[in-house]
């Protein structure tokens, strides 16, 4: 199953699931998206809104940030799976600190 991560560089949600990611060591797809919502036609095609971030796992698309950590955590953390290592290819987004409450990335 691929995994496919859609986000915008500045999103602080979006960072904190690239945290997660990396964490987990989990191979995946990086997909910067455009920062205007409208533009965002690759993020619609899956999700059915233009929101970020977005990730998709097989059949499986997630879309609201607690669900997508959740989701990594249930899959891929220490019980799950596990996954290969990758850096994706953009990766600009500082670091955020554990359990800090992030603003929507709906703006």
């Amino acid at each position: 199953m691929a995994v496919t991560f859609y986000h915008v560089n500045w999103c602080p949600e979006c960072a904190a699931v690239r945290e997660k990611l990396a964490e987990l060591g989990l191979a995946y797809e990086d997909v910067v998206v455009p920062d205007f919502r409208p533009m965002r036609s690759q993020v619609y095609d899956v999700s059915g809104q233009y929101y970020v971030p977005v990730l998709k796992d097989g059949d499986k698309v997630l879309t609201e940030t607690r669900d997508i950590l959740a989701y990594l955590d249930e899959q891929y953390g220490k019980d799950g799976e596990g996954g290969t290592h990758c850096t994706p290819q953009s990766n600009g987004s500082p670091a955020r600190g554990k359990g800090e409450e992030f603003p929507s990335c709906n703006l």
